[in-house]
């Protein structure tokens, strides 16, 4: 039998793989042509060239041996200092190879800092709606995923709500700008009302408290809104990025985190980090992705395909009537359900249209739901009479 801990994981398994796998059902069914699969943030922007350039010119110019080798379990060192310097460039800030660890992705990165700061019992706080995995990391070090409200109709961190769900127990807070499912992105002068309330909550109860910036989403962001640098913002921040999104390498599984030197217990949690990537299994990021990360840290793929598919689609679906969040960043919309229990909407989309999208509450956000548009422009396209069909007949 399996553990009581994994009865309960595969119970709520995620609904966005769920929705993946049944529109490959349908697309045996009724045709690859005749089925609009909205609900896997899988980019659909070919990796930008100097990838594949550096794919092979790592392969044929280095030692096989040292190439697929292991190395240190945070990774290269040379490749960490790399990526320092490339962030030194952007934000001005003085990072080196010591506060880097090179990640299996993003999802690998938040489950290293989770072992790394949690004991059981401690509670995670994050702003809905959120990724829905996060009750799962969370749950693998037998933390409590605590909710905190956002403000209706912006999305953005409710300050009040936030104070309250903030408790002694309160060991991290996680943050993903821009937001997957919304799209938003957090501006500053939210972010620093975060900040400031996280350090009066320290100084209230005599803890650290972490904030968790995740930030696989950082570089698609659109009419020229910014992404604030958050470690500049509250001293205990961490950020977890990746390259599945900025490069479209999802499956290459590389990311890292970002443990700055004014973190509280900079020296044992980077240690704590480099541990937890080894006794997770992971052991290290892998070595020839560490290797093309470093020599395309500053390449990314084509935001103006997303930005293409984000004006098509909102612009057509709220012409349809339905309610949207207009997108700042990210490569999803996030609509509101047209009856009060999106699982019904989802359901009816599928079987009348083969349209699939997941239901808002696998996000912490019944009512809602969240399109992926990371798709061909044409899928796009041959949806929409769909989603105009679906629209009329719930009157709107």
């Amino acid at each position: 039998m399996i553990s009581k801990k994994m009865e309960s994981f595969v119970a709520n398994s995620s609904a966005i793989r769920a929705m993946f796998e049944e529109g490959k059902k349908l697309a045996a069914k009724y045709g690859a042509d005749h089925v609009y699969d909205f609900s896997l943030g899988n980019p659909n922007v070919p990796a930008p060239e100097a990838v594949r350039e550096a794919i092979i010119s790592i392969v044929n110019e280095e030692d096989p041996v040292m190439l697929h080798g292991y190395m240190n379990n945070s990774g290269y060192e040379d490749v960490r200092e790399t990526l320092a310097s490339h962030l030194n460039g952007l934000y001005g800030t003085a990072y080196t190879a010591a506060n880097l660890v090179m990640t299996v992705g993003a999802a690998g990165g938040l489950n290293v800092i989770f072992k790394t700061l949690l004991n059981p019992g401690d509670e995670v706080v994050t702003v809905t709606p959120y990724f829905g995995e996060y009750r799962s990391y969370a749950g693998n070090f037998d933390a409590v995923l605590v909710e905190a409200a956002s403000v209706p109709g912006t999305f953005m961190p409710d300050i009040e709500d936030l104070s309250a769900k903030i408790t002694p127990r309160t060991r991290i807070l996680i943050l993903n700008s821009p937001n997957n499912p919304t799209g938003v992105v957090y501006p500053e002068a939210v972010l620093r009302e975060v900040g400031a309330l996280l350090e009066e909550k320290q100084k209230e109860f005599g803890t650290d408290i972490y904030l968790i910036s995740d930030e696989p989403y950082r570089e698609i962001a659109f009419d020229g809104v910014s992404v604030p640098w958050i470690p500049d913002l509250y001293a205990n921040t961490i950020v977890g990025s990746s390259y599945s999104k900025t490069l479209s390498l999802p499956g290459e599984r590389i990311g890292y985190l970002l443990i700055p030197s004014a973190v509280a217990d900079f020296d044992n949690i980077t240690a704590a980090a480099n541990t937890a990537n080894r006794i997770l299994g992971y052991v290290n990021a892998p070595s020839l992705m560490q290797r093309v990360a470093a020599r395309c840290c500053g390449a990314k793929t084509d935001v103006g395909y997303y930005d293409r598919n984000r004006k098509l689609l909102y612009g057509s679906l709220t012409e349809y009537g339905f309610e949207c969040v207009r997108p700042e960043g990210a490569f999803y919309l996030w609509m509101k359900s047209p009856e009060e229990d999106e699982r019904a909407f989802v359901a009816k989309a599928k079987d009348e249209e083969q349209i699939l999208f997941v239901p808002g509450r696998s996000f912490g956000c019944a009512g809602w739901v969240r399109i992926a548009y990371c798709v061909a422009y044409e899928t796009i396209e041959n949806a929409l009479p769909g989603f105009k069909r679906i629209a009329e007949s719930y009157g709107l």
